[in-house]
């Protein structure tokens, strides 16, 4: 028979795995933590903080923002390159993406636009350069940008560093208020790691399998988009090739349907091992992994969420930068802050709770808690609820 997980296991199982099921504190190993999530998503946005300081302190509160750096620039135990999205990847995780770096060149290469900005000879120009004179950012340059200016528009030899760091030329060095600094493969990924050559069914299969394991569960769909760095087909093979390691399931979503899904050979074990997740209030970052996946999101939760940034502001249903609001095994509320740094305050600019969720005293006395401990993470000292 094929075995049936229940909404509200399948809830707990997919927190578990991504490490909100427990109270994030404890000893604190920030390298543990990419490990077990997998990557980290980098972004730009200093909203009260950058999105992968945020994902980290929210499994251990005693993270703070300097430490990733440490991990990047001077322990060189993580690398960076892209999944869905920029990352932080685990630096043994960087023989099983060397394919990636191939799929993504020849997917650029396609579109001619990178390589008719900068051609090779330019491009072997500024890698003696920084052979040279060792990690550069793009303010070392000074090309400009080509033809009409538009949002997205780059300068050649931003696109040429960029085309280079995605083919695994180059790899970050280190990042300096977060500008990143390309430096020689050679001189930033260790000998011993960046000389790993394993034929690319090795590492669908390890893709595949370091997925599920974090995914605890899921549809192929699912596990394809989990790195972004395998296609449809090589996810079909490898779940044909591996039927005697993967368990069928029945996955029960929010709405009561039931889906059919693979899980891993321990699923079971991982259900019985499962305890009641912290009921603490957790402020999750958009670009939290655990949120990532939309889809995954609605079925699992019915919370519908979607990152409104990009949204012209007179059509934001909610707001600019948005946080769920997790607490135990379902998302009760949303909340729109922003940090002003300068006086040391985190703004409530907006709040909303979910529709059938009743908003208690002691239910916001937890918000208000875990808004004081976002704090500690900036150097901020106070909350001011403008809303």
């Amino acid at each position: 028979m094929v075995l049936k997980i229940n909404n509200r296991d399948a809830r707990r199982l997919w927190l578990s795995a991504q490490g909100l099921g427990s109270a994030p504190t404890g000893p604190l190993d920030v390298l543990k933590i990419i490990k077990d999530l997998g990557f980290v998503q980098l972004d730009t946005i200093q909203n009260v903080t950058r999105a992968h300081h945020h994902i980290l302190w929210s499994r251990n509160q005693n993270y703070r923002e300097p430490m990733l750096d440490e991990l990047l620039g001077n322990e060189r135990t993580v690398f960076e390159h892209f999944t869905h999205d920029a990352s932080i990847l685990p630096m043994e995780f960087y023989p099983m993406w060397k394919r990636q770096f191939r799929r993504i060149k020849e997917r650029i290469d396609r579109s001619n636009y990178y390589s008719s900005m900068v051609d090779a000879k330019g491009r072997e120009a500024i890698k003696d350069r920084i052979a040279s004179e060792g990690p550069l950012s793009t303010q070392a340059f000074d090309t400009k940008v080509v033809g009409t200016k538009k949002m997205w528009s780059r300068p050649p030899h931003k696109l040429a560093l960029d085309y280079m760091w995605y083919a695994g030329e180059l790899s970050t060095s280190h990042r300096r208020d977060f500008r990143k600094f390309y430096g020689l493969s050679k001189d930033v990924i260790p000998d011993e790691i960046r000389n790993r050559e394993l034929p690319d069914s090795h590492q669908i299969d390890w893709l595949c399998n370091a997925a599920l394991d974090r995914l605890a569960f899921g549809s192929l769909a699912d596990i394809r988009r989990f790195w972004e760095a395998t296609n449809v087909d090589e996810v079909k093979a490898w779940a044909s090739n591996s039927q005697s390691n993967l368990i069928p399931v029945e996955l029960q979503a929010k709405d009561g349907s039931w889906i059919e899904a693979i899980a891993t050979s321990d699923i079971e074990q991982r259900i019985a091992q499962l305890s009641t997740p912290t009921s603490r209030m957790r402020i999750i970052n958009p670009f939290d992994p655990a949120i990532r996946d939309r889809t995954r999101l609605t079925r699992l939760f019915g919370f519908d969420y979607r990152i409104e940034i990009f949204v012209p502001a007179a059509k934001r249903q909610w707001g600019y930068y948005v946080y769920p609001l997790l607490e135990g095994d379902r998302f009760v509320g949303r909340i729109e802050i922003k940090s002003d740094r300068k006086t040391g305050t985190i703004n409530v600019v907006n709040f909303w709770q979910e529709a059938g969720v009743k908003w208690s005293p002691k239910r916001k006395d937890k918000l208000d808690a875990e808004l004081l401990r976002l704090t500690r993470l900036i150097g901020a000292n106070k909350v001011n609820w403008s809303c």
